[in-house]
């Protein structure tokens, strides 16, 4: 009765955890939940209002497919003011999310078979959306000494005729990796080389703590040619269930994200699309204060876990995460079974604590840790994690 094509969709395991921790609580049970990675801020009050005005002013009605022209006029603004980056209207369009972004992309670009280079580790949908739009995932290793950032040494091990799409995701779900722009030049001048489309998931990109972000797109007219940026305001203005996600790329495969989208939804909700714009054109203090919190809480993170025995950690540059190697702790795990996962079921069932298990992410000796909470809370949870670490021993 269902489709083909469902047989090979894999469940989303931090919906898994998030079930799971639901019925703990509901059963009385006290969890430190460092799994979710989503913003314990709440919107910012002038977003809100702009919402509010919206609904008092009654619009309501259907709007333009790719977007509000005074959310688009916006966004152009951010680019050219954050990016060094210049676009017009035509080249933007508005959806519901980044993820529904991210499918638009897909639909556009890709043909039955393409392959799409995916690095390790990689935020969790993205295998999945390329199955259900007709590609191909093709999983990228990443080095340790890189911080598991992509190389162009890394992409051209698996180049291949049907390579179409590279999945770049700066700053990194689930690592808090931020890439230089030495680095970024590297990627795109190969895949300008090589004829592989840049979709840049940008969504943390606000969410940066030791230098400037840079744009992949902004660093040539010819990479930003082959470039599709991703970005929303799920992170940057805690708004995840308002849902708004914009892409920015040429002329021509906004046309057809346009049109796409049209078929499919029409358009993102009104109300959504003027809170954005209200948080985009008003709220960048509140931005900076949230990402002022995030950083100190990587900080206390980091220092929490400096002594910690036989991890690594890579040092988070931007996002919200902790990606911590705990493949020394294997052998005191069954083989045959996920390693990450039966760490993550245990530290649950034993410390009360979720995190995110490493396979989730194509890596199954890690597991992430979310800071988008209470710092007592993080705390609380890094601590008992060292705690069942050093059990373990």
């Amino acid at each position: 009765m269902l489709a083909n094509k469902l047989k090979f969709i894999t469940p989303s395991y931090t919906l898994g955890i998030a079930s799971k921790v639901k019925a703990l609580r509901e059963s009385g049970e006290k969890i430190i939940n460092l799994s979710v990675g989503e913003p314990d801020f709440y919107t910012p009050e002038t977003a809100k209002d702009w919402a509010k005005k919206s609904l008092d002013e009654n619009k309501t009605k259907y709007d333009a497919v790719s977007g509000l022209a005074e959310l688009k006029k916006a966004i152009i603004e951010k680019f050219e003011s954050q990016n060094n980056l210049s676009y017009v209207e035509s080249e933007i369009v508005v959806s519901s999310g980044a993820k529904h972004s991210i499918t638009n992309a897909l639909i556009a670009i890709l043909n039955p078979g393409d392959e799409v280079m995916i690095p390790k580790p990689y935020w969790v949908s993205y295998p999945e959306m390329v199955k259900l739009t007709g590609g191909v995932p093709v999983f990228i290793d990443t080095k340790k000494d890189s911080n598991y950032k992509v190389t162009s040494e890394d992409l051209e091990k698996s180049l291949t005729a049907k390579s179409r799409m590279l999945f770049l995701t700066n700053p990194s779900n689930p690592s808090g990796a931020v890439y230089t722009r030495e680095e970024l030049l590297d990627i795109g001048n190969w895949c300008a080389k090589n004829n592989v489309v840049i979709l840049a998931d940008e969504i943390y990109e606000r969410i940066t703590f030791d230098r400037p972000f840079v744009s992949i797109a902004s660093l040539s007219d010819e990479i930003k040619d082959i470039t599709i940026t991703v970005n929303g305001m799920s992170k940057s203005a805690a708004m995840t269930g308002l849902r708004i996600g914009y892409t920015a790329s040429t002329e021509l495969v906004a046309k057809a994200m346009s049109t796409i989208q049209g078929h499919l939804v029409s358009h993102p909700a009104t109300t959504s699309q003027w809170a954005a714009y209200g948080a985009l054109a008003f709220c960048q203090d509140e931005t900076d204060k949230m990402v002022e919190t995030y950083k100190a809480r990587r900080d206390a993170a980091v220092e929490i876990l400096k002594d910690a025995q036989d991890i690594f950690l890579v040092r988070p540059e931007g996002a919200f995460y902790l990606f911590i190697d705990l493949s020394a702790y294997k052998p005191f795990f069954p083989e045959g079974e996920s390693f990450s996962v039966a760490f993550c079921e245990r530290l649950l069932s034993e410390k009360k604590i979720a995190v995110v298990p490493g396979k989730a992410f194509g890596m199954d000796g890690f597991i992430r840790i979310a800071y988008a909470c209470d710092t007592k809370e993080l705390a609380a949870g890094l601590e008992g994690l060292k705690e069942f670490l050093s059990e373990l021993e």
